[in-house]
């Protein structure tokens, strides 16, 4: 099994592709050991000294780390941790994950903020190690939470601002305001 590595813009996060799917549907993050039971992988990557968070994307894992540690003595670790995971054939989660809640009653605004947060954002926030989640709209403000890379990261709120902000109040006049959810 050959995983490879990508930085990520944020310097304490490592994205790793295992070349296999990582999730079926969604994204799991998990910010401590204590939260990571549901997932086999994500607790034996907190085993790991120094590891402080993990993310779980569709075909790719982000790991952050301590801003005391250094990649070159936790990278190893890491990887041979990711390796006999899936080598050993066990779960990446547990159970199943609660889907999004989509009751239908969305607003056209939030509809088409949805939409493009999903076909705009996503998939290019996902390519440095990350997600970002709709969180609501009100009085023009659209709430958005940062997980993954993302989270934590020196350019993400330049990425939230520069360009995210500016995208939505391009094609959704409606809205005035971008800001970061934890």
């Amino acid at each position: 099994m050959f995983i490879q590595t990508e930085e990520t813009p944020n310097p304490a996060t490592l994205k790793f592709l295992p070349g296999r799917t990582v999730m079926e549907s969604g994204t799991a993050s998990f910010d401590s050991p204590e939260l990571a039971n549901r997932s086999p992988l994500a607790e034996r990557l907190f085993e790991v000294e120094g590891v402080t968070g993990v993310f779980l994307g569709s075909d790719f894992i982000s790991v952050s780390k301590d801003p005391e540690r250094e990649w070159f003595l936790l990278k190893p670790a890491v990887l041979g941790a990711i390796m006999e995971h899936f080598v050993a054939g066990k779960p990446v989660i547990l159970e199943e994950s609660e889907a999004a809640a989509d009751d239908g009653e969305d607003s056209e605004i939030v509809q088409t903020i949805k939409e493009l947060l999903d076909t705009r954002v996503r998939p290019a926030v996902a390519q440095d190690g990350g997600d970002i989640l709709f969180h609501g709209f009100d009085k023009g403000v659209v709430y958005l939470h940062m997980q993954g890379a993302c989270a934590g990261c020196p350019s993400s709120t330049a990425t939230l601002k520069m360009g995210i902000e500016n995208m939505l109040r391009h094609y959704v006049p409606e809205v005035t305001e971008v800001r970061a959810v934890n």
